[in-house]
């Protein structure tokens, strides 16, 4: 779908489920894996990689799940490029090629809350309590392909830039 007419469709649906559009948001296109911020006229566009395990609200299934979020933490300011995040905490180490872990939690995270109770929010299926974050990744050469355990990945110096602009409360679209 063009960038248009995905802006206008998601921007229609924002009004739908918020009753009014948000200044700021991001939308995350999982057929696309693409993340598009908008906010006071000016589009980014990141590529993303979401869940190897497809779409899906349920605890324990590894799956991105769709609906409405905002962010609710931003993690990791003022850390180098590349830190690894282990519970929401830096390790104190860097991300080099030698450790050769699956999709690590790296640089910056900003995790997410579901806003749609029976869809993102509520027991079983809570996108806060199953830990889903935007993060940055030491699998940067697999972005753009699904590879994560639910989560969406970026690359570092992506995140970078997203997380120094973005804001908390910001709304997130996942489609």
């Amino acid at each position: 779908m063009p960038d248009k007419l995905r802006e206008q469709s998601v921007t229609q649906h924002l009004v739908s489920v918020l009753g009014y559009l948000p200044d700021e948001y991001i939308d995350v296109n999982i057929k696309a894996q693409i993340l598009l911020y908008s906010r006071d006229n000016t589009l980014l566009h990141f590529p993303v990689s979401t869940s190897q395990f497809g779409v899906g609200n349920a605890e324990n299934s590894f799956k991105t799940p769709l609906g409405v979020h905002c962010i609710t933490e931003k993690i990791g300011e003022g850390y180098q490029s590349g830190t690894i995040f282990k519970s929401r905490k830096s390790t104190g180490k860097i991300w080099h090629p030698e450790i050769d872990q699956e999709n690590l939690i790296l640089t910056r995270i900003l995790r997410l809350k579901g806003l749609q109770p029976g869809i993102n929010s509520g027991q079983g299926i809570d996108s806060y309590n199953r830990y889903i974050y935007i993060h940055g990744t030491n699998r940067e050469e697999k972005i753009g392909t699904p590879i994560s355990h639910g989560c969406i990945c970026m690359k570092n110096d992506h995140i970078i830039t997203l997380f120094d602009i973005v804001r908390e409360g910001t709304i997130v679209t996942v489609s």
